[in-house]
């Protein structure tokens, strides 16, 4: 195993368990830098030691989510790079998931969450990898491009970042919406194939959106029955009420 990370020349690493053994291996292989938290035996070892607070990440995975942050200057750079506004309240929209079309929300019913937000004051913007660009399209289309487009176009850490901006979010279940959950910001979750028991959103404010459907879960990347009314019976309104539970 040394010998495969040596030839990689990896130039950073994040060395999640907290055993000495753990952080061992990347110091061998001379890997620059080398981030974890402060453990056993590991001063030397790791380039980079962060304290863990348990009370402010009290769960595992908010506090891999949160080592694998970069600290960049984090909220006010990104504010500055993305021409944010911060005396409006931001709701986050994430219509992806990488995993298939029966995990994805309808376009038209992000918008018109968008679009009554947008009338309420609120900014909303739009986050996801450069494959969901075609759904961004359409969602600004649907709102008259009132909505900040940032599919494609951020980091990893710079959607975290982003992220831990915003007021509320709402996700389809996929990567970004278990990040907003290790956030502890308010999310709407919406299912549609997938199991909200298997995959839940590891935060207990998190308001799940699953109709529960007799056909549903069937974990199917498309609608094995071709209509997806799990996903499509889920009317804007029903987000929007989850959104106003908040009391935000």
């Amino acid at each position: 195993m040394n010998k495969v990370l040596a030839v990689e020349n990896y130039h950073w690493t994040v060395v999640l368990p907290n055993l000495w053994k753990s952080a061992l291996v990347p110091f061998a292989v001379k890997i620059p830098q080398r981030v974890g938290y402060l453990g056993e035996f590991r001063w030397g070892l790791l380039t980079e030691l962060r304290k863990l607070v348990k009370q402010v990440l009290p769960m595992t995975v908010q506090r891999f989510v949160a080592l694998g942050l970069v600290d960049s200057g984090c909220p006010a750079v990104v504010t500055a790079k993305f021409n944010l506004t911060r005396d409006q309240k931001i709701l986050a929209l994430c219509p992806g998931a990488e995993y298939g079309l029966a995990k994805r929300w309808l376009p038209a019913h992000f918008a018109a969450v968008a679009e009554a937000k947008i009338a309420e004051g609120w900014q909303v913007m739009l986050l996801g990898s450069d494959k969901d660009q075609d759904v961004a399209e359409q969602i600004n289309l649907l709102t008259k491009h009132q909505c900040l487009d940032f599919i494609g176009k951020t980091t990893l850490a710079e959607a975290v970042d982003l992220l831990s901006l915003v007021d509320a979010i709402v996700s389809n279940d996929s990567g970004l919406m278990h990040v907003a959950a290790a956030l502890n910001k308010p999310l709407v979750a919406i299912y549609g194939s997938s199991d909200p028991g298997f995959t839940p959103p590891l935060h207990q404010a998190a308001r799940i959106v699953s109709l529960q459907k007799s056909c549903a879960p069937c974990f199917k990347r498309e609608c094995p029955l071709g209509h997806t009314h799990c996903l499509t019976e889920i009317m804007p309104d029903r987000v929007l009420s989850e959104i106003t539970a908040f009391n935000l």
